[in-house]
């Protein structure tokens, strides 16, 4: 094994959501229809780890995901940014291991970003 390439991101509405990640900064890799579904691959430039938008994994409820940490180099900077786009971003909490602050995808999926 090499590298984590893929991670799902279980939506109800994958343009909602997809909306949502592109104000986040990612960028749509690939979106394509197959079998009645679609495919929407997302990453952040560069990135070599990307995101899949999914609705079609039952065990996979919609706004289950905790734990997936961003990095950013200015937290504040960034917090101010993404509010300013018109999403509700907590404030930033100082932990032993760094500052966060957690933002919320339509569907509760929340996401932590972390930085100075």
């Amino acid at each position: 094994m090499k590298a984590i390439e893929i991670i799902s991101i279980p939506v109800t509405d994958q343009q909602a959501a997809k909306s949502f990640y592109l104000n986040l900064g990612f960028e749509i890799m690939v979106e394509a229809n197959f079998d009645k579904q679609t495919w929407i691959q997302m990453s952040f430039p560069g990135s070599p780890v990307s995101i899949t938008l999914v609705n079609w994994f039952p065990e996979m409820p919609a706004g289950s995901v905790r734990g997936f940490v961003i990095k950013t180099d200015d937290l504040d900077k960034e917090i101010e940014e993404l509010r300013a786009k018109g999403l509700e971003v907590a404030d930033a909490e100082k932990t032993p291991w760094g500052r966060f602050a957690t933002v919320k995808d339509p569907d509760g999926n929340a996401l932590s970003l972390h930085g100075k």
